[in-house]
């Protein structure tokens, strides 16, 4: 029954998550290591969302009077590999390679058709369990994470935002000059009373000021005539070349075989990507390949259980944290004349599964799980507009001698979620199907 009842938390994890937190796609199953026999596991997941978004007024008519953006989320599949060996009683050996982090979205409908993203990402992971004692086991292990990125914004999302940039840049000039003027001020009465010394301090501080401010208003009056000026494209185009780097495993689980009880506490630490980044802005004259983006790829933190509650009949889930608010991709020319970046989120994610696995016979088995992420009314970004989701998914398996052969579909609702110029993401959802393959040796 605990080769039954395993399989089925394999089963929940594998079948594919129809969302989750930022631009995560996929896991490492940490559960894996603890499985009876040697493996090799092949999973396949493919998820379907419909993630549409309706303009504000203002928005539609500058779309030309298209009021949704369409389905902005492209289908993607995913493909992984796991391998276990039980090298001795003590330890075992596991690898992964998947695919962590992924992006695919395209509207091509209204004022934001042109808007493109897409983010590809490659995971290695080696991980060694220790079986302490009966009942304790440790693991640790690295990752390796390969990642490359693409996007696209039109003309007149880059232009807007030059223009806001621009009137932010001419108050701080504003600003500057009048502090200039005051400190001006004050020099010229301390020089009248004779106080030469501090004349001279405030007379310097008021020239630093009032370069700044010069400084500033050129920039904000060149930003401004850029914005305004329609004959030529603020089209941004960016990509950064694929970079790899590393990060560290590390977990420790408790268990009670008799009644298939496992706690699990397993840290992903976070992972940074200096991307080499190309961009170009033709109405800006930009058109570099020498810039650098540093993107921080969260740290996270798992909590898996699992218990058999009954004969043949095993509850699981899992409570993760994610530091999403860490990601950001903030590109060098884009925040020189926009003031900000290209997208991120605010919030890190708390993610909570619930399930129940049921053997029906020794090669038949199958499970129900509830998955949700609460709400956290966050500006969404475009990347990913959405905001928390409640998923519920079903699965099962059947095993034939030496191989496992798994299958579950899962049904996501997306939480509705408003951007920074107001257009609002509601009454969305997404269908996951995932099957897996697995061969004990």
């Amino acid at each position: 029954m605990k080769t039954i009842m395993t399989s089925a938390i394999a089963l929940a994890v594998g079948a594919g998550a129809a969302h989750a937190g930022g631009i995560e796609r996929s896991n490492n199953d940490y559960g894996f290591l603890f499985t009876r026999n040697d493996q090799v596991q092949l999973s396949f997941s493919h998820v379907m969302p419909e993630l549409s978004g309706t303009y504000t007024a203002d928005l539609t008519a500058l779309g030309g009077g298209e009021s949704s953006t369409g389905n902005m989320q492209n289908n993607y599949t995913n493909y992984s590999f796991a391998y276990k060996n039980d090298l001795n009683e003590k330890f075992t050996l596991g690898m992964y390679v998947n695919n962590p982090y992924g992006a695919g979205s395209e509207y091509t409908q209204g004022v934001y058709a042109g808007l493109t993203a897409d983010w590809d990402s490659d995971q290695v992971a080696l991980v060694g369990k220790y079986r302490v004692t009966d009942r304790v086991s440790v693991f640790a292990g690295a990752r390796y994470v390969e990642s490359n990125a693409e996007i696209t914004i039109p003309d007149l999302l880059v232009r807007s935002a030059v223009g806001r940039n621009a009137q932010g840049l001419g108050a701080q000039a504003q600003a500057l000059g009048a502090e200039a003027q005051a400190l001006g001020a004050q020099a010229q009465a301390a020089g009248a009373a004779g106080d030469l010394a501090t004349a001279q301090a405030l007379g310097a501080q008021a020239q630093s000021l009032g370069a700044q401010a010069q400084a500033l208003g050129a920039q904000a009056q060149g930003l401004g005539a850029a914005a305004q000026d329609f004959g030529t494209s603020m089209e941004y185009n960016a990509s950064g070349s694929r970079v790899g780097d590393w990060g560290a495993i590390l977990g420790v689980a408790y268990e009670i075989p008799d009644i298939a009880l496992r706690v699990a506490l397993s840290w992903q630490s976070e992972i940074t990507h200096n991307f080499r980044t190309s961009e170009t802005i033709d109405g800006l004259g930009i058109n570099t390949t020498s810039g650098e983006t540093k993107v921080t790829m969260p740290q996270s933190v798992a909590l898996d259980f699992q218990s058999g509650i009954a004969p043949g009949t095993l509850l699981f889930g899992q409570i993760k944290w994610v530091e999403w608010s860490k990601w950001e991709v903030r590109t060098p020319e884009y925040e020189n004349v926009t003031g900000g970046n290209v997208t991120g989120f605010e919030s890190d994610s708390v993610t909570w599964k619930l399930g129940v696995g049921r053997a029906f016979t020794e090669d038949l088995s199958g499970f129900v799980q509830v998955t949700y992420e609460a709400q956290n009314g966050d500006t969404a970004s475009r990347l990913s507009p959405r905001d928390g989701f409640t998923s519920f998914g079903v699965g099962g398996q059947y095993k034939m001698d030496n191989m496992t052969l798994r299958g579950g579909i899962e049904y996501v609702w997306l939480g509705d979620a408003e951007d920074a110029s107001g257009v609002k993401f509601e009454d969305n959802t997404a269908l996951g199907v995932g099957l897996s393959l697995t061969v004990d040796f």
